[in-house]
């Protein structure tokens, strides 16, 4: 059974940063396609961030393009997303995924795993 827990969620003022990480196993890590996604309340889960399993390939949401770096580590079965210039409009549950079939996708439909998600707070 595969298993993605999240950590690194919390309180942040604005402008400021956080590191998410994102613990995965079960699975052959280097073969997952790995991101994530954000629900914000009362909104539906969107796409944020995504690397391929060669990790030569990520792709992000125009939203958050230029603040957000997502990264991985193979030999810790890590992914990672360090937020900087954080806004309110950030403030969300963000949950880890995984792929098993595609080399990138921004759709929630294609991805085989997910965490419990971690929550992210943006004060203005």
């Amino acid at each position: 059974q595969v298993r993605l827990i999240e950590s690194g969620g919390g309180f942040v003022q604005t402008g400021g940063s956080l590191r998410l990480s994102c613990a995965v196993s079960g699975d052959t890590f280097r073969r997952l396609t790995v991101g994530w996604f954000r629900r914000a309340p009362g909104k539906e889960r969107e796409f944020v961030a995504a690397v391929r399993a060669n990790g030569g390939t990520t792709h992000y949401a125009d939203s958050v393009k230029g603040r957000f770096t997502i990264s991985r580590d193979n030999a810790k079965n890590t992914v990672y997303l360090q937020m900087n210039n954080l806004k309110p409009e950030d403030t969300a549950v963000y949950y880890c995924t995984a792929a098993r079939r595609v080399p990138i996708s921004t759709r929630y439909g294609d991805y085989d795993y997910w965490g419990q998600g971690t929550q992210v707070t943006v004060s203005s």
